[in-house]
């Protein structure tokens, strides 16, 4: 049975872009890596649109020239997973390994970790919103980076209390602070 996780990098006030729509602090080679040993074993990624169009440069990254070997790493792993876009408007998907599905259906999602041998992330806070709602998430990763955005889209959504466990901490020399959180029975 594999896990479902929801990881972001957010900020430290919580959200996971700016009121502009990013960050201003970068992924630096340590904390690269780290995110790729965390994702490694990750068999199928669920995408919303936005999310979906962000990380499908990592279809072709590795071709880039000035690619530096981490994103080169990156690259292998997103690409030897599958992927599950929910959109209602994307008329198409542009990378393998990835179908397209017009609803999220919370029983369809829990049948899939069932079934899986791996696990799953939730990528992106609206969709990742729906999963929390429907109590589907096991665990959550903030990568907190060392910044006050004053607002944006937030990590978690309003309206929902989830009890968690602390499983593991990581203090990066970047600024950036990774907590993963399992959730609890």
């Amino acid at each position: 049975m594999g896990r479902l996780i929801y990881s972001m990098i957010t900020s430290l006030d919580g959200y996971v872009s700016g009121p502009d729509g990013g960050f201003d602090w970068a992924l630096d080679e340590e904390l690269h890596d780290f995110i790729n040993r965390q994702f490694a074993d990750v068999r199928t990624y669920l995408y919303g649109r936005r999310m979906y169009e962000t990380m499908v440069y990592w279809e072709t990254a590795h071709l880039e020239p000035d690619q530096p070997q981490v994103g080169i790493d990156y690259a292998r792993v997103w690409q030897a997973a599958d992927k599950v876009v929910f959109s209602r408007t994307l008329p198409e998907v542009m990378s393998a390994r990835t179908r397209l599905e017009r609803t999220f259906d919370p029983e369809t999602v829990r049948r899939w970790k069932a079934e899986s041998e791996g696990d799953l992330t939730v990528d992106g806070p609206t969709l990742a919103a729906e999963a929390i709602r429907a109590g589907l998430v096991d665990e959550f990763g903030l990568f907190i980076g060392p910044g006050i955005v004053g607002g944006g889209k937030p990590f978690f959504p309003d309206g929902v209390q989830v009890d968690l466990e602390l499983v593991e901490d990581r203090r990066f020399t970047g600024g950036v602070m990774f907590l993963r959180y399992a959730t609890r029975s």
